[in-house]
């Protein structure tokens, strides 16, 4: 660092971003818990506010439909208000950022509302999958620095992350989130990318089963924001609500988006992971949870919530299980001890009740006899949810860290090919 400035210190706080399928994570080094946690998805909508000057002169003829033709809608508040013609994109894919326009107006956003600050006075870690492509990576480096001109970067695997914020510089890190669970080894600090090992099952798969299962048995999955009141019913008695009126149909996009919501809430607070491979006779014993949804609608649910997460477990290649052993198989001999011995669970799918006991036990039985097996969970929610998010804040705060980020001068001088050399 030539400049003599020091990134780290208490004057500027360095931010981390962490972006994933359900959200982006963001807030400075140094905190425990991200600042927010935005949906990573962006309502988009006509703007049919009155333009107070027109833009055009009415004799040019050749009127521009320019981008301000179109309103955002982001963060939680905004996008689950129903609003006509206001579709829902996602800008993420596979993990990785694919529609950069819209990722784009959620930086805009962090800044703006949750940062409340200028761009060019914070270093910025960002947290990326271990199968991120070179040109993605690349963009992101440019935009950083062309567009937001922040002073230093830097992009770190998350699994390393999730890896730091449970202590460790070697692991297996198991990663349940929205769209997959994936396996990653790290070796001091590293991630070893040819032994990733990946499946799509994660939080969504389990939306998609439980909704099945919910309307299969004729529940209204109508969200909450269309509910403008409802009727206290007896157990398993229909509904009695009053839809808001609005004078549109929402759209396609932000039912299936509201609905999905809906359903999280009943994966999240009923369905449960057996410690044994679901047996419907023991299931019938276990305890059953009470739900209502927000139309009212109440009722016990049993055998049904352990039927259901089964599904992340039961798979003979998919399951979670067998992910870990594979990953630590396709490893070297001689670090499978270490990756066994620290077994980091991060994500917040993992939050399923009961799913680390069943790894554990599944893992257990996959283990050489020779190895000693650890997991490590962490016990709450935010630990485990901003797993990467808590790496990259401790990451960004520590001292000999501090001449590690690429700076702007290292940009201009040599490009954005810089991230690859400095980034591995």
């Amino acid at each position: 660092m030539s400049s003599g400035m020091l990134y780290g210190g208490d004057e500027i706080g360095a931010l981390v971003f962490d972006p994933g399928h359900h959200s982006l994570r963001v807030g400075y080094a140094q905190e425990d818990t991200p600042k927010a946690e935005i949906p990573a998805c962006v309502g988009v909508a006509p703007d049919d506010s009155p333009k107070l000057e027109p833009e055009v002169k009415p004799d040019d003829g050749n009127v521009t439909t320019s981008s301000s033709a179109y309103k955002y809608y982001i963060d939680t508040t905004f996008l689950h208000t129903p609003r006509p013609n206001m579709e829902l994109h996602h800008y993420m894919k596979d993990g990785m950022i694919e529609n950069w326009d819209l990722f784009e107006k959620i930086l805009d956003y962090s800044y703006e509302k949750i940062i409340q600050s200028e761009s060019q006075y914070h270093p910025v870690l960002f947290s990326e999958c271990p199968w991120n492509q070179r040109q993605k990576r690349e963009k992101l480096t440019e935009i950083m620095f062309e567009k937001y001109k922040v002073p230093a970067f830097f992009l770190v695997k998350n699994a390393a992350l999730a890896a730091f914020a449970n202590g460790r510089a070697t692991a297996l890190v198991i990663d349940s989130g929205a769209t997959h669970t994936t396996a990653v080894p790290v070796l001091d600090g590293y991630v070893l990318t040819n032994a990733v090992v990946k499946s799509p099952l994660g939080g969504d798969y389990l939306v998609i089963r439980s909704k099945e299962m919910l309307e299969s048995i004729g529940i209204d999955l109508t969200p909450a924001s269309l509910v403008a009141n409802k009727e206290v019913v007896r157990e398993k008695d229909k509904p009695r609500f009053t839809k808001k009126k609005i004078s549109f149909t929402p759209s396609n996009s932000y039912m299936s988006y509201m609905i999905k919501r809906t359903v999280q809430d009943f994966q999240q607070t009923v369905l449960q992971v057996s410690d044994l491979p679901y047996d419907e006779r023991t299931a019938l014993n276990l305890p059953a949870l009470h739900y209502e949804f927000p139309s009212g609608y109440h009722q016990d649910f049993g055998p049904e919530r352990f039927k259901l997460a089964e599904g992340l477990f039961d798979h003979a290649v998919l399951g979670a299980g067998h992910l870990a052993a594979t990953s630590a198989g396709m490893c070297d001999v001689d670090i499978r001890p270490a990756l066994y011995s620290s077994v980091v669970l991060t994500g917040g799918n993992s939050l399923v009740q009961g799913f680390s006991e069943r790894l554990s036990k599944d893992l257990s039985s996959r283990t050489p006899g020779s190895m000693r097996l650890k997991m490590i969970a962490a016990n709450g929610t935010v630990e485990r949810r901003f797993g990467s998010w808590v790496g990259g804040s401790i990451l960004a705060s520590i001292g000999t860290f501090q001449q590690m980020w690429v700076s702007m001068q290292e940009y201009q001088e040599s490009g954005k090919a810089q991230i690859d050399r400095k980034c591995p």
